[in-house]
């Protein structure tokens, strides 16, 4: 008798704490909730109004309507097979369809301590951001079916299987990258396929010599406030938690969004006597997007080196690739985040050391011991990123101008601007 009372206590006391493992967690959900309103306020309206300003004011409708058609038919793939590949089970290089259009997913079932539809949807913004970052390398030259048909399948075939290697239990993970919230996924994917656009496209008409200045940065710095506040959301939730982590991660994004943008601007002065607004909030997007894949890894002091080293290396690679290579990188994708996710990517498997004294992080993956092995990690991650997006990236757009009858509109479209020949309207009527 006293043995079945034992026995029945002790099976209550595993269910209880297997309830408890496995029942939702207020807090947490709450935080990410918060955290994908704020994810989704980077795309709409901050991504919009930022590159809106950059533009000409003939091309001001297209790329907010860019924008918007982006985040929409992202959404409704990441919906029905988009986050299956990403997240299903799968392999090491993909997932499945064992997700698809939520299957078998309601209400009450957890992806850990929070809703597993909320985690989707967490990532969906994710999936939404990063093709629409894409954009700014096309910018004022490319058609609109051209820009919707690129997007959808790029998502599909180069942004979920990556997705899958790093976050979804792919061969990345398993050899311990460290990537929090998008170094590789986000801003290596986005930079790459934004710099084979801009060399396939070719460079608007009269560029380099004729001056295309941007027609509204009010709007621009207006983007750019949201963009660093909803960055909160996309590096603070990536802990998926209201923790210690999420707190740090959210500090050391605002550490380095504040010196790129102190750097970026004592550059122009040095440079030019002046500092520039345009080149101030360059800097601190450069700042955020290298930031990035090491937010939860690394400390302040970390992150103070890493906003620095944004705000240099990002300006010397816009300079170099407008001005050396020729290439029209419309509203410079690649040198800021491309370049940067790169720069963070490897700076996480330095400053994620815990031996670095005001500079330490918070130790490297499990498995590794060594800073040696950690950046020999962080640089399969960013090697292997490239060459797939390239490669992925380059063969879509040469697949999409077949389905198309051509990547751009014509001269006379181009000269006309956008808005009024791919939507028959016009952003301003003064």
């Amino acid at each position: 008798m006293i043995k079945f009372i034992l026995l029945s206590l002790f099976s209550l006391l595993s269910f209880s704490s297997s309830a408890t493992e496995n029942s939702l967690n207020g807090a947490n959900t709450a935080w990410i909730l918060t955290s994908t309103a704020l994810v989704l306020l980077m795309t709409l309206p901050g991504l919009a109004l930022f590159y809106g300003g950059l533009v000409r004011r003939k091309n001001i409708l297209s790329i907010l309507m860019q924008c918007f058609a982006i985040a929409s038919i992202s959404s409704v793939l990441w919906l029905v097979v988009g986050y299956s590949l990403a997240f299903g089970e799968g392999n090491a290089w993909i997932g499945d369809f064992s997700k698809v259009l939520m299957i078998g997913i309601d209400k009450n079932t957890l992806s850990g301590d929070i809703p597993e539809s909320l985690f989707m949807l967490f990532q969906m913004t994710f999936a939404v951001i990063t093709p629409a970052l894409i954009i700014g390398a096309f910018a004022e030259r490319m058609k609109f079916s051209a820009v919707l048909l690129f997007s959808a399948l790029w998502l599909l075939v180069v942004y979920a299987p990556i997705t899958h290697w790093v976050w979804g239990g792919g061969w990345l993970a398993q050899m311990g990258l460290y990537d929090f919230a998008g170094g590789t996924v986000v801003h290596i994917t986005a930079g790459v396929a934004a710099l084979v656009a801009a060399v396939v496209l070719g460079p608007r008409l009269g560029f380099p010599k004729t001056p295309m200045m941007p027609h509204n940065l009010t709007m621009t710095v207006t983007g750019a406030g949201l963009l660093w506040v909803g960055w909160f959301g996309f590096n603070g939730g990536s802990a998926l938690a209201a923790s210690g982590d999420a707190s740090m991660a959210m500090l050391v994004t605002h550490i380095s969004a504040s010196m790129g943008a102190l750097t970026w601007a004592a550059i122009e002065w040095k440079k030019f006597g002046k500092a520039s607004v345009l080149g101030a909030v360059t800097g601190m997007v450069a700042g955020l997007g290298t930031i990035t894949p090491a937010s939860g890894f690394v400390g302040p002091g970390g992150a103070l080196i890493i906003g620095l080293l944004a705000g240099l290396v990002c300006f010397y690679a816009t300079v170099y690739i407008k001005q050396k290579l020729k290439i029209d990188d419309s509203l410079d994708v690649f040198p800021v985040h491309g370049v940067g996710g790169i720069l963070g990517t490897l700076l996480a498997g330095i400053f994620s050391s815990a031996e670095l004294g005001a500079f330490s992080g918070y130790g490297f993956a499990e498995g590794i011991s060594t800073m040696a092995e950690q950046v020999t990690v962080q640089m399969i991650g960013i090697l292997s990123t490239i060459v797939y997006t390239a490669i992925v990236s380059y063969l879509l757009f040469k697949l999409v101008a077949l389905m198309t009858n051509g990547l751009r509109v014509s001269e006379e479209q181009e000269t006309t601007g956008l808005d009024l020949n791919e939507h028959d309207e016009s952003g301003y009527n003064l």
